[in-house]
């Protein structure tokens, strides 16, 4: 691993949180100096990982993308492709790429208070070796990167056919003219489908229960429209201001008039349907909308290839697997040349990396989010995780300016340590991750907790988080700053 070995901030990933994180770091600090430590060989994260057919955002990408580099695109909703591009071409524009160091799998970090340092052990190549930083910023996402969710299916080991799982799907898949049958009803799901059923015989989506799916525009009429009209940054600003709001607005809706949601999400889809289609079997789920993500499909892609009989729905739980395909619990059978497990992520809380303290380990679960940022009593250490009921790095953006500003404000004061402390340890508690999903239910357990006041919860409200984030950084007292003096000693600072 190239030199130097101390940096001032070491970012662990180089996704679309990692780099955005290194353009505002080189933008708002130049004087600092920064690594990017990616443990796979390439840039993008989740967009250069998953190389599924169909592969695309959920969000638009006026809100996915940066608001420092606004995305000018035709479509909104992109493929994969485009995403993993403009994540490149964004790492390049701003000079990021040549701080991003390859195969380095950051394995722990002991954090040293005496010399205000954390020492971060990375395995490059197969060999050990550690770098020293003044700050840790997670951008690894919350989910593991070697494999997915992969529960144990009865019977699997007699399907004489190929089990697939989308975060592994081959390069050389041969599926043009056999049966598929996806088992799993959201975003991979409904993004693989349609996307198979171009060449295969048939697609099945085999679902133990149904999920709200709604169809949006790949294009944004609007948006094109002021990008003719006006100024590019003026144009962009207000796309993006609008989607947000938007996104805002239905997630608000849907919280408090759920039926009337309901209501409308049913009548979109039927009309997309034929009159005959069993649409509260397959399209209306038990849970009011937005407990769980909404999937979008885009100028629905789903539907129509549903009405053209290219692909069908099931819904149903599973017996057993069999030599040809799946027996079901209703008794039937779905015969399927190739089985795709659509079933989830594997959720990792920052990478998998064994946090210590001035010699004691981070027991995760029993530390409190501050800001969403923060965890309490862990110095210099932050991390990006977005809300789940708008555009993922809308939160991150926010995040990082914070993050930014912090350090400057040490800077110009003489701080070298920044903790969050709990200023009321009787608060009530809840999960960090407030989303029904079940593969976030598994994994709650591994994660830290959020608190019951101002700034302890795990908001889900971005312009609540805008204004928290940009308050006055000493504001409520729970940060806590040091100077260190010499290596033996440090002279506490009140905030």
């Amino acid at each position: 691993m190239e030199r130097p070995s101390h940096l001032d901030v070491l970012i662990i990933g180089a996704g679309i949180s990692g780099i955005g994180a290194a353009c505002r770091l080189s933008e708002d600090l130049p004087q600092k100096s920064y690594a990017v430590l990616e443990a796979r060989d390439a840039i993008g994260g989740t967009w250069d990982l998953f190389r599924y057919p169909g592969v695309r955002s959920d969000s638009d990408l006026h809100t996915l993308g940066y608001q420092f580099r606004p995305w000018i695109g035709e479509n909104a909703i992109v493929d994969g492709p485009e995403v993993l591009e403009y994540i490149r071409d964004t790492a390049a524009e701003y000079g990021v790429d040549r701080n991003i160091r390859y195969g380095c799998h950051v394995t722990a970090a002991a954090w040293d208070s005496a010399e205000a340092v954390w020492t971060v052990e990375v395995t490059v190549g197969g060999k050990e070796t550690t770098l020293t930083c003044g700050w840790l910023f997670s951008a690894s996402g919350y989910f593991r990167y070697d494999h997915g969710y992969q529960p144990h299916f009865e019977g699997q080991e007699r399907f004489s056919g190929q089990i697939i799982h989308p975060q592994g799907w081959p390069d050389d898949l041969d599926y043009a003219g056999k049966k598929v049958v996806v088992i799993g009803s959201g975003a991979t799901a409904v993004t693989l489908v349609p996307a198979l059923a171009e060449q295969a015989g048939h697609v099945t989506m085999l679902q133990r229960s149904p999920t709200y799916i709604i169809s949006v525009p790949r294009k944004d009429a609007v948006a094109n429209l002021l990008n003719r009209l006006l100024p590019q940054d003026l144009a962009s600003s207000i796309t993006r201001r609008k989607n947000i709001w938007r996104q805002q607005f239905v997630f608000k809706f849907a919280q408090s008039r759920p039926n009337l949601v309901k209501a409308f999400l049913r009548w979109s889809v039927s009309k997309q349907l034929p009159d005959d289609y069993e649409i509260d079997r397959h399209f209306a789920p038990d849970y009011d909308p937005w407990d769980q993500r909404l999937c979008a499909v885009p100028s629905g892609d789903l539907f129509k290839s549903l009405s053209r009989g290219d692909c069908s729905v099931v819904t149903d739980q599973i017996a057993s697997f069999t030599e040809d395909g799946i027996e079901l619990v209703g008794g039937e059978r779905l015969e399927a040349d190739i089985i795709v497990t659509a079933t989830g992520l594997e959720l990792l809380a920052f990478g998998g990396i064994e946090l210590t303290v001035d010699g004691s380990r981070v027991e995760l679960p029993e530390m409190l989010t501050y800001k969403g940022s923060m965890l309490s009593d862990v110095p210099n250490f932050a991390f990006a995780m977005g809300n789940y009921n708008v555009s993922l790095t809308l939160k991150v953006g926010i995040v990082i300016d914070y993050i930014c500003r912090v350090i400057g404000y040490m800077d110009r004061c003489g701080f070298d340590k920044c903790a969050a402390v709990n200023p009321d340890p009787s608060q009530q508690t809840s999960p960090m991750l407030d989303f029904g999903a079940g593969y976030v239910n598994r994994s709650l357990h591994l994660f830290p907790r959020q608190g019951s006041i101002e700034h302890w919860e795990m908001s889900q409200d971005l312009a609540r988080d805008q204004r928290e984030l940009a308050s006055e950084i000493t504001g409520d007292g729970a940060l806590r700053f040091e100077r260190v003096t010499s290596a033996a000693g440090r002279v506490p600072v009140a905030s």
